[in-house]
C-alpha cells in the first residue's frame, strides 16, 4: 500500500469514475471505468485493498452498463455509471478515459445527469506526457499501463457529498480488423484500480451486418449469444460483485458461403511452433428443420440409493428426452439395479403411442436393490446395429458397481467391445458416491464425456441441458485437416497437439472451436469434413499461419491451447496411470502459462521456485497419485474440475473463450462468503493473481505468489515479481533500470504500448523482453 498522505483540498482531489480510479487517498473507495484527475495534485491510484471505514473522497459504485451497436465495423458505444459520493465533502472531478486502441473516435459526448460537459481528445503522445508528469510526481506507476494510447478528458464537474450522479459517455469508433474478424474492445480492466467491488456490470453488444453473421467469440469473458436473425446477433455479459481484470473483447465475422470460418494464429517465437484457433460454423439444418434420424438409449439407475427425490428427477429426465424425440427416431429405456429391465426387447420406433408407453414405464420405476452397471450397458449397447445412424447413450448412475462385474477396467473394456457403431456415451454421475474414474473412462473410450451432478443439483435439468444440444445431430465425425500452400510436408504433419484430438460432432447452432500448434507458416487451406445423415459433407476455407506475431494481442490463443493441453494431460494420467513425462509437461505448462491445478498447486506455495525442475517434477508425481482416488467427494471434485478444461469438446454455442478457472468451476456447497471474504477474492483478481480450484476443499483458491499479466506469468521471489521465462542466471544478470528515472521513462517510450501492463506493477519486477532481462 502507498504511504498515507495529507488530504488535499477538495477542489484538488483526484477521483475515479467510469474506469480505473484516481483518488485523493490511496485507501479511498472509487467507481470504475476511466480516470478522474487533477494535474496539480496527483495522488496514487487506489489499490484494491479493503478499507475498514470510508475515507474522504470515497465513492460507492452503483452499476456500470455498456450498450454498444456494431454495423459494418463501426461501433457506437454508450457507457453509463451510477455512483454515490460517500465522503463528507464535495469533490471536483475531471474525467479521463484511455482509448481502447488507435481506431478513429468520432462524435464523442460526455454527460453528468444528462447535462453535457466539455471534453477533448488527446493523441497518444499528448496522453503519454500527461501520464509521465503524474507518475513522476506521485511515484506510482499504475497510469503507465495505458502508455501508447490516446485519451479523452473532460472539464471539471462537482460531486456533492452524499449525492448520486449518473455519468454517461457516448462515442463512435471504427473497430480494427484482426485475422479477417471485426475486433471490438472496451476498456473494462481500468476498473481494477478501484478499492471497492462493482455492484453490477452489464455489457450488451448488438451486431447487425448486411450478410449473415457466422462466428462470434469472446476471448476475454463468458458471454451469452442470441441470434434473432442470420444477420443479427446480441452478445451479453453480466456480473455482480466483481472487479474486471480484462478488457472486454469480442470477435465477429460474416460470410455467405457454406461455412463461415476464421483462423487466428499466434507465434511469439519464430523458432518454435505457433498456436492457432479455428472457428467454423457450417451451414447445418436448424433444430426445427428435418433432421437425420437418430437412436437414443436411456440407461437409468434404479438401485436403492436412488430412492426419493433422485428417482423423481430421473423420471423427469426420461420424460424430457421422450418428449423431444422426433418421428423416425428409435429409442429404448434400460433400467437397472441388480437386475436389468428394458422398456422393449429391441429398439422402438418413436411415435405418439410408444412415447405414451415409455412415459408409463418411467412412472413405474421404483428404487431398490444393488447396482449392476456392466449388465445394463451390455444390454443397451447390444441393441445397436446400424452404424449409419447417429446413436447416443445417456447413462445415469449414483453409485458404485456392486453387482455382476464390478472391476472398472473390465466394465470399460466390455462396453468398448460392444460399441460397434461408435455410439456416443454420455455419463451422468449423481452425487459423491459414484466411481467417477469409471465414468470418465467409459465416456472417454466411447466418444462422449462425463457430467457430474452435485447432491443439491437437479438431475432433470442436467440431462435436459445436454439433450438440447445432441437432440439435433448434424455433422457427425467431423475432422479438420490443414494444407500449407507450397509446402512439401504431408497434411498430417503441418499441425500437432490439436484439440479436440479426434473426430467430433457438430449439432445445429454449434460453432466449431479447434485449437492446436502449427509447424509451418504461410497461406493455408483448411478442410472440415463430416457426415450429414448418410452423406459426407466437405467444407474448404482459406487462412494463414503467421510466421511471427508483431505483438501479444492474440496471446490468449496460446493460453487457451495450454488449458486444453492441461486437461488432456490430466485425463491421460487419470485413465492410464503414473507417467513422469506427462507430469513434467504438466508442471512446465503451469509455470509458463500460470495454469495451476490440483497436481501443481505446490507452485502456489510461498517459497516455490519454478526453475527447480527436478524437485517440481517429483512433487507433481506425488500429487498426481491423488488420481487413484476413484470415488467419494474428493474424486468427484477432481473429475468435475478436469472436465471444465474442455479438452474433449470441439463445439460450443458460440461465445465464450478463455476464462479464469475460478469463474468456471463452481465451489462445493458451503456457507455464503462474507463481504470481507468476497472482497478479498475480487481484490486478488484485480491484481491478476492466478486462481485455481482446490478439489480437496471444493473451493477456489488464489495463488498469492503467481500472476498472469498480458500473456506472461510471474512468480513472487524474494520480494520481486520474476518472469517465469527467465532462468536463475538471467535473473542474476538482469539489466537494472531505476524506477521513475529518466532512463525508465525513455525505456517506456522505446518499448511502446506493449510494456504498459508490466510497468504498472507496483512491486519490483524482473522481466524478459526480446531475449534480454531487465529489472526495475
Amino acid at each position: 500500500m502507498s504511504p498515507t498522505r495529507p488530504t488535499p483540498p477538495a477542489a484538488k482531489r483526484l477521483v475515479g469514475a467510469l474506469g480505473a480510479a484516481l483518488l485523493a487517498a490511496a485507501a479511498a473507495q472509487a467507481p470504475a471505468q476511466g480516470l478522474l484527475v487533477h494535474p496539480d495534485h496527483p495522488w496514487p491510484l487506489p489499490r484494491p485493498i479493503p478499507t475498514p471505514t470510508p475515507s474522504e473522497g470515497s465513492y460507492k459504485i452503483g452499476s456500470v452498463e455498456v450498450d454498444a451497436t456494431i454495423k459494418d465495423r463501426v461501433a457506437t458505444v454508450q457507457v453509463a455509471q451510477t455512483f454515490e459520493n460517500t465522503s463528507g465533502r464535495q469533490v471536483e472531478a475531471s474525467f479521463v478515459f484511455p482509448l481502447p486502441y488507435d481506431g478513429a473516435i468520432d462524435r464523442l459526448t460526455f454527460l453528468v445527469d444528462g447535462k453535457e460537459h466539455e471534453a477533448e481528445l488527446l493523441s497518444a503522445d499528448e496522453a503519454r506526457k500527461l501520464y509521465e508528469s503524474i507518475v513522476r510526481q506521485n511515484k506510482d506507476p499504475a497510469l503507465l499501463e495505458w502508455v501508447g494510447t490516446g485519451l479523452f478528458r473532460t472539464s471539471v464537474f462537482p460531486i456533492p457529498a452524499g449525492e448520486t450522479r449518473t455519468v454517461t459517455l457516448r462515442y463512435t469508433q471504427l473497430c480494427r480488423e484482426s485475422h479477417g474478424l471485426t475486433d471490438f474492445v472496451f476498456p473494462l480492466s481500468t476498473a481494477k484500480y478501484t478499492s471497492g467491488v462493482l455492484d453490477k456490470i452489464k455489457v450488451r453488444v448488438a451486431i447487425e451486418q448486411a450478410t449473415p453473421i457466422t462466428n462470434l467469440y469472446s476471448p476475454s469473458h463468458a458471454v451469452k449469444v442470441e441470434r434473432p436473425a442470420p444477420n443479427r446477433a446480441v452478445v451479453k455479459f453480466d456480473a455482480e460483485d466483481e472487479l474486471p481484470t480484462a478488457d472486454f473483447r469480442l470477435l465477429c465475422d460474416v460470410g455467405s458461403g457454406q461455412v463461415g470460418a476464421s483462423l487466428m494464429s499466434y507465434r511469439p517465437d519464430p523458432d518454435e511452433p505457433g498456436y492457432f484457433l479455428m472457428l467454423a460454423r457450417p451451414e447445418l439444418p436448424k433444430p426445427d428443420a428435418a433432421q437425420p434420424a437418430k437412436t437414443v438409449l436411456l440407461v437409468v439407475d434404479r438401485s436403492g440409493s436412488m430412492s426419493g427425490e433422485k428417482i423423481e428427477q430421473a423420471r423427469g429426465a426420461l420424460k424430457f428426452v421422450l418428449r423431444n424425440l422426433r418421428e423416425g427416431d428409435t429409442f429404448n429405456i434400460v433400467a437397472y439395479d441388480d437386475s436389468v429391465e428394458a422398456f422393449k426387447p429391441e429398439l422402438a420406433r418413436f411415435d405418439d403411442k410408444t412415447r405414451a408407453e415409455a412415459e408409463a414405464f418411467a412412472d413405474a420405476l421404483m428404487a431398490g436393490g444393488s447396482t449392476n452397471i456392466d449388465a445394463a450397458l451390455g444390454r443397451a449397447l447390444g441393441m445397436l446395429k446400424d452404424n449409419k445412424r447417429p446413436a447416443y447413450v445417456v447413462f445415469l448412475t449414483d453409485g458404485l458397481p456392486t453387482a455382476g462385474v464390478t472391476g472398472e477396467a473390465q466394465i470399460a473394456k466390455n462396453a468398448s467391445e460392444l460399441n460397434k457403431v461408435r455410439a456416443r456415451l454420455f455419463s451422468f454421475g449423481v452425487g459423491f458416491d459414484v466411481n467417477s474414474r469409471l465414468l470418465d473412462k467409459l465416456s472417454s473410450e466411447n466418444y462422449g464425456h462425463a457430467e457430474y451432478v452435485r447432491p443439491n443439483e437437479d438431475i432433470e435439468a442436467s440431462v435436459a441441458k445436454l439433450y438440447r444440444r445432441i437432440g439435433a445431430p448434424a455433422l457427425v465425425d467431423a475432422e479438420l485437416k490443414f494444407r500449407v500452400e507450397g509446402s512439401e510436408k504431408p497434411a498430417d504433419s503441418v499441425v500437432g497437439r490439436v484439440y479436440p484430438a479426434g473426430p467430433f460432432d457438430l449439432f445445429a447452432g454449434d460453432q466449431a472451436v479447434v485449437i492446436g500448434r502449427y509447424h509451418e507458416a504461410g497461406p493455408v487451406v483448411a478442410t472440415l469434413a463430416g457426415r450429414l445423415g448418410e452423406e459426407t459433407q466437405t467444407y474448404d476455407f482459406a487462412g494463414e499461419f503467421t510466421a511471427e506475431s508483431p505483438d501479444a494481442s492474440d496471446a490468449f490463443v496460446a493460453r487457451l491451447w495450454a488449458m486444453r493441453r492441461v486437461g488432456d494431460l490430466i485425463n491421460q494420467l487419470d485413465l492410464n496411470g503414473r507417467n513422469e513425462e506427462l507430469v513434467e509437461e504438466l508442471v512446465s505448462l503451469a509455470t509458463e502459462h500460470g495454469i495451476v491445478t490440483q497436481y501443481t498447486s505446490f507452485l502456489a506455495d510461498e517459497n516455490a521456485n519454478p526453475n527447480a525442475v527436478a524437485s517440481n517434477r517429483a512433487r507433481g508425481l506425488q500429487e498426481s497419485e491423488d488420481l487413484s482416488v476413484a470415488s467419494g467427494e474428493y474424486a468427484f471434485n477432481q473429475r468435475a474440475a478436469k472436465s471444465m478444461f474442455g479438452s474433449r469438446s470441439g463445439a460450443s454455442g458460440g461465445g465464450s473463450g478463455i476464462q479464469t478457472f475460478s469463474a468456471i468451476m463452481p465451489s462445493a456447497e458451503s456457507a455464503p462468503a462474507s463481504p470481507a471474504e468476497r472482497y478479498s477474492r475480487v481484490a486478488q483478481q484485480a491484481k491478476q493473481n492466478v486462481m485455481f480450484y482446490d478439489a480437496r476443499s471444493g473451493r477456489n483458491r488464489t495463488a498469492d505468489n503467481i500472476r498472469q499479466i498480458a500473456g506472461k506469468t510471474f512468480f513472487l521471489r524474494d520480494g520481486k515479481w520474476v518472469d517465469s521465462a527467465l532462468d536463475d542466471e538471467a535473473i542474476k544478470n538482469a539489466e537494472s533500470i531505476e524506477r521513475f528515472g529518466d532512463a525508465y521513462f525513455a525505456f517506456a517510450r522505446e518499448q511502446g504500448r506493449a510494456i504498459g501492463p508490466y510497468l504498472a506493477i507496483e512491486e519490483p519486477i524482473v522481466i524478459e523482453i526480446d531475449g534480454r532481462a531487465y529489472s526495475w
